[in-house]
Formats: C-alpha cells, sequence, structure tokens
C-alpha cells in the first residue's frame, strides 16, 4: 500500500518541504495512522540510510517512542564513467540490486558490476565503522527485526536503488510477523513502483511525476549535506527511545 499524503493537493503545485526534520515530524505522525497500536509503535525498529536518512529515522522513532533506532548501510552501484548513475545498490553482506534495464542498455559487464561491489562493500563497512553505535553490530540488529515491524527512513529516493537493496536485507528474515514499511519524504512515482513489491506498507509526503522529478533536493527549502560527525552526534545517543 502506498501513502501519499499530499499526493492530490501536490499535482497542482511543486511542494517545498522545510527541511529534513520538517519532512520527518510529518512523516511520524503519518506513520502513527499506519501503526494504530501504541505497543506495536514501542516494539517497531527503524532503520535510517545515511547521511540524510539518519536523521529523519531519528526523529520517527523519537515521536513513535520506537524500542530501537539504528543506521542501515548499503551503497550505490555507480555506472561507469558516472559517479551519479545509479546502475543498483549493495549491502555489506552482498545483497544486491541491480537495474537490469540500465544494465543492459549500458552494457555494463559482470566484471565490472563484481569490481564495483566489492569497492562498495569496502565503503560501507568505513562507514559502518565510523557511525555504528558499539553496542549494536549489523548482525545483532539484524537478529533484533526479526519478527518486528521495521520502518526504513531516508530523506528521499531517486532510483531507489539504496532502498530497494535494503529492503530486501530487511526482509531476509522471512518471518510472516514482520512487517516493513518504508518511509520517504519524496520518491517519483515510478520508483514507487517498484517498492511496492519490496515492502508491506510505503509512506511518502509527495510522489511527482517522474517525467517532472530532476533530483530530491528540488523539493526542500534547505538541504544542506550532512557530515560524518553530525552522524556519529545522532548515532551517539541512547538507544532508548521510549
Amino acid at each position: 500500500m502506498i501513502n501519499s499524503i499530499f499526493d492530490r493537493i501536490s499535482s497542482k503545485f511543486q511542494l517545498k518541504l522545510k527541511d529534513r526534520a520538517a519532512a520527518a515530524n510529518i512523516l511520524a505522525e503519518a506513520l502513527k495512522d499506519v501503526i494504530k497500536k501504541e505497543q506495536e509503535r514501542k516494539d517497531s525498529i527503524v532503520l535510517g540510510i545515511p547521511r540524510g536518512g539518519v536523521i529523519v529515522g531519528d526523529i520517527i522513532a523519537r515521536k513513535l517512542s520506537s524500542s530501537l533506532f539504528d543506521i542501515i548501510i548499503p551503497k550505490k552501484l555507480c555506472a561507469p564513467h558516472s559517479e551519479e548513475l545509479a546502475i543498483g545498490a549493495v549491502m555489506e553482506d552482498g545483497t544486491t540490486y541491480l537495474n537490469d534495464i540500465l544494465v543492459k542498455e549500458l552494457e555494463v559487464s559482470q566484471e565490472y558490476i563484481e569490481k564495483e561491489k566489492v569497492d562498495q562493500i569496502l565503503e560501507i563497512k568505513r562507514r559502518s565503522l565510523l557511525y555504528r553505535r558499539k553496542d549494536y553490530t549489523a548482525r545483532e540488529v539484524y537478529n533484533i527485526i526479526n519478527g518486528k515491524t521495521v520502518i526504513l527512513a531516508d530523506d528521499g529516493a531517486a532510483t531507489g536503488a539504496t532502498v530497494i537493496a535494503a529492503a530486501r536485507w530487511i526482509k531476509k528474515t522471512n518471518n510472516p510477523r514482520s512487517r516493513l514499511i518504508i518511509a520517504v519524504p519524496v520518491a517519483p512515482k515510478e520508483t514507487l513502483n517498484l517498492f511496492k513489491k519490496e515492502a508491506d506498507s510505503i509512506e511518502v509526503i509527495t510522489s511527482p511525476s517522474t517525467s517532472n522529478f530532476k533530483s530530491v533536493e528540488q523539493y526542500y527549502q534547505s538541504f544542506e549535506p550532512l557530515t560524518d560527525q553530525q552522524v556519529i552526534q545522532i548515532m551517539m545517543r541512547k538507544s532508548d527511545y521510549s
């Protein structure tokens, strides 16, 4: 199920979110309607994708009084000769999403893909050591989410590659009691259609047509880059959000 909060009115003008914090507060209120039972909210796990998704996830976790907020680190696989164009994304354990159409169009070799995966996994490991609280490893977080409601948060999605890779890692638990909700402030409709195959529910504030979408940044008044230090400061807070 896709819940686009301002879908009807945003078709008439381009919605501009104030910043990541404002977007997170809107999503958190919407999620209270999706997760109606207070106990389920408290038991839920929120995972934010660095860097911007850490702000969004942190606020959602606090507003819902979630039992745990942590990071999840996918990295996009870049197209040859273009760091901006994602042909897919990968997780630390090798869980991979590939845009097969784009890979075919660009004639990307399997050899290139495998090398790119190795490079990005090394970067994931570096970031994990830098960002993650010492009380939780990625493996421990994976064990904790089994059977829980998990909210996967980011500050927006363009191709959706990193969100999809993260969602596939989460759903590897294969526990019928697990529930995955993707929460992003903005994503084009084509990307949301991809998300439908990956999650039980999707919360989005605005979902512009793919033809009108140029970047996530265009839907924010303020979209300053986050530094590693800002992420670390958020991750140093207590794990108890109740």
